[in-house]
C-alpha cells in the first residue's frame, strides 16, 4: 500500500499577502490561515488538500517546530478543474491582468493552461486526462 493522496502541496513567494490574494480571489481557492510572517494556507476545494505559500527566507530557519525547508526558482503547481470552472478562472485572470503563458492539448485528451502567480511559480489548470492510469 502507498498513499491515497497528496495532503498538502507547497509553494515559496517572497510576498506573502499578494501570493494568498491571488489564489484567493484568481484561481478561487479559500484561505484556511491568513498570511502571517512565514506562510499562509489554503483549501483546494473539497479535496481536503491545502496549497501551502511560505516565504522561503523564514521557513529556511532551523528550530521551528516543523523541519526547516525552502527553495528557490520557479515551482509549479497544477489543479484539476472542469471546463466551467476553467471559464471561470480565465476571466478571473483576465480581469486582474493575468496572461495566460502557454495553452496544451495532450495526446490522452486533457488540455492544460498555464498562468504565473506574481511570485513567477508556474500555475496549471487541467482539465481531463494528461496522465496513463
Amino acid at each position: 500500500m502507498g498513499p491515497s493522496g497528496v495532503h498538502e502541496v507547497v509553494l515559496y513567494a517572497p510576498d506573502l499577502l499578494e501570493a494568498a490574494a491571488f489564489y484567493a480571489d484568481v484561481v478561487g481557492l479559500r484561505v484556511v490561515v491568513d498570511p502571517g510572517d512565514v506562510y499562509a494556507a489554503l483549501r483546494v476545494g473539497d479535496s481536503g488538500t491545502v496549497l501551502l505559500l511560505f516565504d522561503a527566507a523564514r521557513s529556511a530557519v532551523s528550530g521551528r517546530m516543523v523541519p526547516s525547508h525552502g527553495t528557490t526558482g520557479e515551482g509549479h503547481v497544477a489543479f484539476t478543474v472542469d471546463e466551467a470552472a476553467l471559464v471561470a478562472v480565465l476571466a478571473r485572470c483576465e480581469a486582474a491582468g493575468v496572461q495566460v503563458e502557454r495553452e496544451l492539448d495532450w495526446p490522452r485528451g486533457g488540455r492544460s493552461v498555464y498562468v504565473r502567480d506574481p511570485a513567477r511559480n508556474s500555475v496549471e489548470f487541467v482539465v481531463g486526462p494528461i496522465w496513463p492510469d
